[in-house]
């Protein structure tokens, strides 16, 4: 269940890289403070794979990876309609609106609105429901939900976008499957696979 957070927000809860500091403190006995560095994040409401830097110097050539794209994320989706096509590749203009935290389609020539680009395929379908596997090209906000939810593919759960219902959990059916970079130091190439939420759903999908 994602319940935790990548970065602080209004709720005050307590967030992800909180408890990595408490953990290296006391797997390595550490005095004094603990680094962790936040290169990427995860929505809440999303589960998977997120890497954290515990030097700065770590942090600063891994941000440098994810800001010149030479990082690559896939990411699983469960959707309530297969797109028209099973394969394929969606570009919007996309435009956050900062008091509803949502994004929105918009045109090139609206102020303040960034090119969103994906590629996704089909994987299996239940009676109900159908898996697809995204490939992101850019990083925009909430780029996933609000470009399937334009062509009708609503991520199951994702009330924001269009589900009809929540998850009981209060996640999204949204899953950070699997993430590549390069070592910081070493530049051996490194790929992360999340495994998907104990939910049956995700459990017949991954099967």
């Amino acid at each position: 269940m994602p319940s935790e957070i990548v970065q602080g927000d209004k709720t005050g809860d307590a967030t992800l890289p909180d408890a990595i500091k408490a953990y290296l403190k006391e797997k390595y006995n550490k005095p004094g403070n603990v680094f962790c560095g936040v290169i990427h994040r995860l929505d809440r409401p999303t589960s998977g794979a997120v890497v954290f830097a515990k030097t700065s110097k770590g942090l600063e050539r891994l941000n440098a990876q994810f800001r010149e794209k030479d990082t690559h994320k896939v990411y699983w989706a469960i959707v309530d309609k297969l797109p028209t096509e099973k394969n394929g590749e969606l570009v919007h203009y996309l435009k956050k609106n900062e008091k509803q935290n949502k994004s929105y389609i918009s045109t090139a020539k609206t102020l303040g609105a960034k090119e969103a680009k994906l590629s996704y395929r089909w994987i299996k379908s239940s009676d109900n429901y159908h898996l697809l596997e995204v490939h992101l090209e850019t990083g925009r906000h909430h780029q996933i939900r609000a470009q399937l939810s334009s062509i009708g593919c609503i991520i199951k759960g994702d009330l924001k976008y269009g589900a009809k219902r929540s998850n009981p959990d209060g996640s999204i059916c949204l899953h950070a499957r699997e993430l590549s970079f390069n070592h910081p130091t070493n530049q051996e190439p490194i790929t992360v696979i999340a495994p998907v939420p104990q939910d049956p759903i995700w459990q017949f999908f991954e099967q």
